[in-house]
């Protein structure tokens, strides 16, 4: 690990240089919204910016891709892997930690040859947030409004000048032949100490608790009646999860030609939230209520992952609440969850009192 100083005034220049070696994708504004696409013109690229409508997790798990063609006959079968060298640029902190996690989960078991080769190929340069992106964020609370880690170059904006930290093999080669990027001398460290520490005042805590109460708070509040409020106002609409970072659920389907000589088989997005997601043989659906669905996610989200992976579900980057319909959001279902414990305790221990008074 290592930092380097270079000028703002070429960082044009380094994307150029990248574009003519890699597809560079990062951050670009479209009709009033932030996307992950292609950079075609560094004018495009935008590196403060509110978080994207989909998360970058989209270059590593396609919403929609082939895995299998094969013959209907029986006479050929072969995985299909399209991947490319991509650079994707400007990734926030809070998309890091997500990315790390799907690292793991598919790294797990059955190892996913489709995410590793795009994995490898993927080299994710990321930019550290220097205010609260939007009022529904709360990577603070989460503990991903920094990151450490699960980067190859991270960029700081000192103002006149960007402090890349080069983390990884990978990053010193996308900085190999380029001149204009610098060793950091002590008075830069001094600088890039002093903006992480001015960072936090920019990050208020938006939970009611700390994070490390999430898994017994939840594990407490499975029956909870908020869960059924919340079913009552779900369109199942499953926005939350598809513009979600760590959400990595599928369906798989065959497509045959109509000559019905060949075929390919898909996988794509699917999301826990949608009718017939939980429709198993004869018909059963076994989360048909839609109170059923949120708690569900909301458990995933803030204990089962955080339980079985030490990884936390959440991220806190605010993007489920933007798209929410009903506004539904974490940082409410939290903190009322949270509200509601404290207030049964309370009047539990109100009650215990006043049997023991003689």
């Amino acid at each position: 690990m290592s930092y380097k100083i270079m000028p703002r005034a070429v960082l044009s220049d380094w994307v150029d240089r990248l574009r003519q070696q890699y597809r560079v994708v990062g951050p670009l504004e479209k009709h009033g919204q932030f996307v992950f696409d292609e950079i075609t013109s560094v004018d495009e690229l935008c590196l403060d910016y509110p978080p994207t409508i989909l998360p970058p997790k989209k270059y590593l798990v396609p919403p929609r891709e082939v895995m299998l063609q094969y013959g209907l006959d029986g006479s050929r079968i072969e995985a299909t892997i399209d991947s490319k060298p991509t650079v994707i640029l400007g990734i926030h902190t809070c998309d890091l930690h997500a990315i790390k996690l799907l690292d793991h989960v598919f790294s797990q078991g059955y190892v996913d040859q489709h995410y590793q080769t795009h994995r490898a190929q993927t080299y994710l340069v990321g930019i550290e947030c220097l205010t609260q992106c939007t009022e529904q964020s709360f990577c603070r609370d989460m503990g991903t409004a920094s990151s450490a880690d699960g980067y190859d170059i991270h960029i700081l904006d000192l103002g006149d000048v960007y402090a890349l930290n080069v983390s990884t093999r990978k990053g010193t080669k996308l900085l190999d032949g380029f001149h204009h990027a610098f060793d950091a001398m002590p008075t830069d460290m001094e600088r890039i100490n002093q903006k992480f520490s001015e960072k936090w005042e920019q990050f208020p805590y938006r939970l009611e608790f700390d994070i490390v109460e999430m898994s017994d708070l939840l594990r407490e509040c499975y029956d909870s009646d908020l869960w059924e409020e919340l079913g009552e106002r779900c369109l199942a609409c499953g926005m939350c999860t598809q513009v979600c970072p760590t959400c990595y659920c599928f369906d798989v389907t065959d497509e045959a030609d109509l000559r019905l000589e060949k075929g390919r088989r898909l996988r794509r997005w699917d999301s826990c939230q949608i009718h017939q997601f939980a429709t198993v043989a004869g018909g059963h659906d076994f989360r048909a209520r839609l109170s059923a669905r949120q708690r569900h996610r909301f458990m995933r989200k803030g204990k089962y992952q955080l339980d079985g992976f030490g990884i936390v579900g959440c991220v806190g980057c605010g993007r489920c609440a933007t798209s929410c319909l009903v506004d539904i959001t974490p940082i409410g279902v939290f903190n009322e969850l949270f509200q509601r414990t404290k207030a049964e305790g309370e009047r539990v221990e109100l009650v215990t009192e006043a049997e023991a008074t003689p």
